[in-house]
This record gives C-alpha cells, structure tokens and sequence, in this order.
C-alpha cells in the first residue's frame, strides 16, 4: 500500500468513526404550528448542499400564546402528535428533539476578547483562552446561553479573519455574539418536550435558522436582515460579513393580527383567522369598498346572522397592526446600534409574512428591498411545507449537515456550562479537531 493510499484510508476511516447522529429532529414551537422535521443520515448531499427532510409533518398548535408555554400539558400534546406524524412518514423513531423558538425574550449580546501568542502557529487552545477571555465580562443573570457564534477573530492589526489558526501573531482577539433566552423559558421547553416522552436536546433561536435556511450565502456576506414574522411574535436576525452579528424580537405577531379582527368585527377567533386568510391583506386594493364579505357571529345564537362588513374595513384593522409591527423592530433595530450594511435586503420568513401586502409594508417601513424567503437547501418539500413559515424548522436540519462556518472549540463553550445544541454533536476538542480535518481535507 502506498503512502498515498494509506492516507486516503486513514480518511475514509475517519469519516466513518466521526458520522453523524442517526437521526436529526427539529420541532418548531410557534403559537399558531408545531412542525417537526426529521432528517436521515442519508439525507444530506454535500455535492450539492441540499438536504432531505424524510418526515415532515404540522398541527395546529396549542398551549402557546404571544410565543409562551401557557399550558404545558397542552404544548406537550401538540409537539408528541408533530413528532408522531413525521415519525411515520420517515418510519425511523425519534429519540430527541431540538426546539426551535423566538420567544423567551431572545436576546444578543456581543463581548469581545483579547489574549497574547507566543512563537508557535496558533491553536485551537489560543482560540479556547480568546473566547474564555470574552466570555469573562458576561454575567447571564438567569439567562441561558443558546449560541455563542465568534463574528470576527483578529490577529494583531488584521481584523475580520474567519479562521486564525496556524497564523502567526502577538495577541489574538475575539467578538463573540451570544444569544441567549430566560432561563424559566428554557425550563418549561424542556419540561414540554420531556412530558411527550422525548429527550430535550436544546434550543435554537427561529430567527438565526431561519436565516440558515432562506439566506444565500452572497447575502450573509454582503449584509441581509430575516425577519421571521411568527404568530406570537416578530424577530430579526442581522447578517454582515457572513455573521450572524444581532438578534432582536418584539413579542407581537400574526395572532395579533387575528384578535384585532376578532374584536373590530366581532366575530370569533377560528373566523377572524378564516377571513384573515381568505380576505386578509396590509395594503389597500380596487373596489374593497364595494366587496362586502362575511364572517360567523360569536357565540352560539342559532338565531344570529352572520356579521356583513366591507372588506376596506378588514384592511383598516390589519394595516395598522402590521406596520406598527415593524416599525417597532425597525426603531430596536436602530435602538442597538447593530451595524446593518447600507445595501442589505430584508428575507421574511414565517407564516405571518405570507399576509397579502406584507412585503410591500416592509418595503415601506425599512426602505430596503424586500423578499419572501423559503428553505433553500430542502428542495424535496411538498408544495404545503415549503414555504416561509417551514424555514426555521429546515434551518435546524441545516446547521446539523453544515453547522455555522465559524470553528469554536467545543472545551470553551464547555468551561461555561454552555450546553451545545444537539444540531453539533462534537463534544469534545479532539473530535472538533478530527471533524474539520474530515471537511476541509
């Protein structure tokens, strides 16, 4: 056997010894769906970096208002019947889950850090004291860390490196963006998914990996702005550099919405959320005076007609809703001094953004171009799965095939007591180390 032959085994060995989990599972916790996703090992094709989701499948969601656990048993319910119906689609049983949510007063922080070098190339222990250094102005008063993501490493006067090791320097710095949620948030997540008998692997932020899923890569690296529009609230993810460097959420969303129709046509919830998606639009259109629509009354009156309104009316409730929406992320946007790039577009994602005259709206508000997003990387979805409102979920099996570009030793986050999304099994530094060495190799 030749050298050559020896090291092209000793990587196909590698590769074997370092697969990844049997199955990948995300649940999407929103106040109006619960979707899970389930991933097979199969189903990711690096030639092309798409992916296949084997088991899809959503239900109407219940115990979670203006994006809260108000009722766990409820919550639990709804996430085991998700997790049931994709379980048969895929035919594989699910073992744990990783829940993806933008409540929890999900918040960003960046902290940097700074540490000296010595003679040799730097290391992956140089890059572990660097986030250590940063990590030591934090103080997470009952918070929990969720991502710890570096938005640029520097090597003395060099800044804006993705990848410092093997570099020569005299101090390495490090910014790190750290996203975290309320830690009774974080409890009552995991105590939802342990009551469906499922194992509790973590959370990730909708906004980030619905960014993972919508955004191209050109659009990471020039500067983009998602905004995941959900039912109980409305969050944002600020790209720039190919980093995630803010996340910002306010807690009103697309039930608003529908509660406003609820109460200025008295009508009921399930018919304001009809007329809401059969007649619902942000942006004025030809003749709504005239149209007249209809909507059930409240109660159970058999003797009661339906409640008969122009549909101009409709629009006057929604418009105003959906711009005061987005006009207080835009002012908390400006609020926290995030960097956004002067050209970046803005991606909408969730259901809430597939309202008639949305995007138009937030052509408005943000003065930025404006597009729909949808998951890119899964283009096997069923035309029902497939839109902005499957993106975070899709994000989730993303970053469990790609992961974040940027290399963070496993030991630093461990130091912290920070649990590791179960989308990067790599535990350790030795198998951080053997899985780069298996995809850049």
């Amino acid at each position: 056997m030749t050298m050559l032959e020896a090291s092209r085994e000793s990587r196909d060995g590698l590769k074997v010894a370092l697969g990844r989990p049997q199955v990948t599972a995300a649940v999407d916790l929103g106040a109006s769906k619960v979707a899970c996703f389930i991933m097979k090992p199969d189903g990711v094709r690096r030639v092309d970096r798409t992916l296949t989701a084997s088991g899809v499948a959503h239900v109407q969601s219940r115990g979670v208002r203006n994006g809260a656990i108000i009722n766990i048993d409820e919550a639990s319910e709804a996430v085991a019947q998700a997790v049931e119906r994709a379980e048969s689609m895929a035919e594989v049983r699910v073992q744990g889950v990783t829940v993806t949510t933008a409540g929890g007063q999900l918040a960003g922080r960046r902290v940097a850090g700074r540490v000296s070098l010595g003679a040799r190339p730097i290391s992956d222990e140089d890059l572990a004291r660097a986030i250590r250094s940063a990590m030591a102005q934090l103080k997470l008063q009952d918070r929990k860390a969720i991502h710890i993501l570096p938005v640029s490493w520097s090597v003395d006067a060099q800044a804006g490196i993705r990848d410092p090791r093997q570099m020569f320097g005299r101090a390495l710095g490090v910014e790190l963006l750290v996203v975290t949620i309320a830690e009774a948030a974080y409890r009552v997540l995991a105590t939802c998914v342990e009551r469906a008998h499922l194992t509790f692997e973590g959370v990730a932020a909708a906004p980030f990996v619905s960014a993972l899923a919508a955004l191209e890569e050109d659009e990471m690296d020039l500067g983009a702005v998602c905004i995941d529009m959900g039912g109980g609230s409305t969050s944002a993810a600020v790209f720039a550099g190919g980093s995630l460097v803010h996340v910002e959420t306010v807690p009103v969303g697309g039930q608003h919405v529908t509660s406003d129709i609820a109460r200025g046509l008295s009508t009921s919830w399930a018919g304001a959320e009809r007329i809401k998606s059969l007649h619902g639009s942000a942006i004025a259109s030809a003749n709504e005076d005239k149209e007249m629509i209809e909507a059930p009354p409240r109660g159970d009156d058999p003797g009661a007609g339906p409640v008969i309104a122009p549909r101009s009316l409709l629009k006057g409730i929604i418009a105003p809703r959906v711009e005061e929406t987005l006009e207080l992320l835009r002012d908390r946007l400006k609020a926290s001094g995030v960097p956004v790039e002067p050209g970046a577009g803005l991606i909408l994602t969730g259901g809430a953004s597939q309202l008639a005259g949305v995007r138009e709206v937030a052509l408005r508000v943000f003065d930025r171009p404006v597009r729909l997003g949808r998951p890119r990387r899964v283009p096997h979805l069923a035309d029902a799965a497939s839109g902005p409102a499957f993106c975070a979920a899709a994000g989730v099996l993303q970053r469990a095939a790609f992961g974040p570009r940027e290399a963070v030793p496993a030991r630093a986050l461990v130091n912290f007591g920070v649990r590791r999304e179960p989308m990067d099994a790599r535990t350790n530094p030795v198998i951080r180390a053997a899985v780069w060495l298996r995809d850049n190799l």
